[in-house]
C-alpha cells in the first residue's frame, strides 16, 4: 500500500501572501510570518507576491484573482477577525473562512489558512508571533507540504497511467 507524503519544499515553487490589513498590527506579523517561512522552506524571496487586501472580508475576492492567474503555485492567507459585540464577527469570519475553502477545491491549489478568529486582541496578539507561536508559519508551512504532497499524486498518477 503506498502512502504518500509531503514535506514543506518550497524549491521552484511561486507563491502568494494575501494579508488582510484591519487587525494591522497582527496581521503585517502574521504576514511577515508567512513570507519569512517560504523563504526559509526554499521559495526564492523574487518568487512571493504579497497582496494586501482592506480586511478578512476581501480576502476571498484576492485569493480567486491569484489562483485565476496560473502564477502561484500556493497561496498563504492571513487576517485577524476579532469578535466585537455584533455579530459581525460570525458573518465575515465564517463566509470568509468558507469562500478560501471552496477556492482551495474549485482551483485544486493549496491555500494555507492563516485568518486568526478570536474573542480578544490578546488572543490573536498571541498567536501572531506570541505564545502560541505564528500561525502566518504555520499556514505557509501547510501550503508548502500540500504543494509537495499534490505534486507527488499527480506523478503517481501519471506514472501508473501515463
Amino acid at each position: 500500500m503506498p502512502e504518500f507524503m509531503g514535506t514543506p519544499d518550497g524549491t521552484g515553487r511561486r507563491a502568494a501572501v494575501i494579508v488582510s490589513r484591519f487587525n494591522e498590527t497582527v496581521t503585517t506579523a502574521l504576514g511577515e510570518g508567512a513570507v519569512n517561512t517560504l523563504v526559509e522552506q526554499g521559495v526564492a524571496f523574487d518568487d512571493i507576491d504579497v497582496l494586501v487586501v482592506p480586511g478578512a472580508w476581501e480576502l476571498p475576492a484576492a485569493a480567486r484573482s491569484a489562483l485565476a492567474s496560473g502564477r502561484y503555485d500556493l497561496l498563504v492567507v492571513v487576517g485577524a477577525v476579532v469578535r466585537g459585540e455584533t455579530p459581525h464577527f460570525d458573518f465575515v469570519a465564517g463566509e470568509a473562512s468558507r469562500a478560501i475553502m471552496q477556492l482551495g477545491l474549485e482551483y485544486e491549489l493549496p491555500i494555507g489558512f492563516g485568518l486568526l478568529t478570536t474573542d480578544t486582541m490578546a488572543q490573536a496578539e498571541a498567536r501572531a508571533g506570541g505564545a502560541h507561536g505564528n500561525k502566518g508559519r504555520d499556514a505557509a508551512l501547510a501550503a508548502l507540504e500540500m504543494a509537495d504532497l499534490l505534486g507527488r499524486l499527480e506523478a503517481a498518477d501519471a506514472e501508473e497511467h501515463g
